[in-house]
């Protein structure tokens, strides 16, 4: 397979209240079309009502752009036909993100080297903190960096900044970024804002997680990568994972293992919604991995 045979190849997402005959109706329209699908998946909450997913990869004989938006137009009566909520988007375009990250750089450096090597297929455009230590590790990556100092009495106006400098845009990514975001900041950003909880989620909320389980004696800590929502760590989760550990372990140890925990599953999650595998409902995600 060529590059070029993959530049014609069209993802598309599924969502709609389950009944027979939407598989059958979807991929006969894209054979109209002269699409092949590569991939299929979907997933059935409940035959009788429950919810219907799914994803689809599909070839098509034309140039990518032209291709999706004779599938939006292609697939309009279906869409009407069985209330379905459809996302297409070009297999071959790469995605730009911005990253907020503080002082910890464990997973900014994660998602660097994931997208400079394809890993992750996605751009970083630019990377936001609130604090100047990162500019180095930016500058030799080769993205521009931008110190926005969050003052107290001056949040308002670096978020006003922070908003000014992301728009334009594909995905927000919180990579350890200790600030909590504003609603109004927040709200334009549904669905394309991912942030790392370094907590398995919905356990020990809020600052300082890695205290609270060593308080509790846990013996499994783990990081939460979860889509932004103006309620704090609230959102709709995408992955997670667990690090095993015993009464031996302090608070520093439980961080130390805790940051390898939360730089995969944060890359996990960015290179899912990057490559379209994920469908939210209500507060819950569908993942297609």
């Amino acid at each position: 397979m060529t590059a070029g045979d993959r530049s014609h190849r069209l993802r598309i997402l599924i969502s709609c209240l389950d009944r027979p005959g939407i598989i059958a109706a979807v991929t006969d329209a894209l054979y109209q079309l002269g699409g092949n699908i590569v991939t299929a998946d979907q997933h059935s909450e409940d035959p009788d009502q429950g919810m219907f997913f799914m994803r689809i990869v599909v070839q098509m004989p034309d140039a990518a752009d032209r291709s999706a938006a004779q599938v939006i137009e292609h697939l309009a009566p279906l869409k009407e036909r069985f209330r379905m909520n459809v996302r297409i988007s070009p297999a071959s375009r790469i995605k730009r993100m911005a990253v907020l990250v503080s002082r910890e750089d464990h997973c900014l450096k994660e998602l660097i080297w994931q997208c400079e090597s394809r890993e992750i297929p996605a751009q970083i455009s630019l990377i936001i903190s609130n604090h100047p230590d990162l500019t180095d590790r930016a500058v030799a990556a080769g993205i521009p960096f931008y110190h926005l100092p969050v003052e107290t009495d001056r949040k308002q106006i670096a978020e006003r900044r922070a908003a000014a400098l992301i728009d334009g845009m594909d995905l927000v990514v919180l990579a350890r970024y200790m600030q909590i975001l504003s609603s109004p900041f927040v709200e334009p950003w549904m669905g394309r804002m991912i942030n790392i909880h370094h907590s398995f989620l919905p356990a020990f909320i809020g600052p300082n997680p890695y205290r609270q389980a060593f308080d509790r004696g846990v013996k499994l800590i783990g990081a939460t990568a979860h889509y932004v929502t103006a309620d704090l760590d609230q959102g709709p989760i995408i992955e997670q994972d667990v690090q095993r550990v015993d009464h031996r372990q302090r608070v520093p140890d439980l961080k130390r293992l805790g940051r390898h925990v939360e730089r995969m599953v944060l890359a996990r999650a960015v290179r899912w919604h990057v490559e379209d595998r994920v469908i939210i409902h209500q507060n819950r995600t569908v993942v297609f991995p």
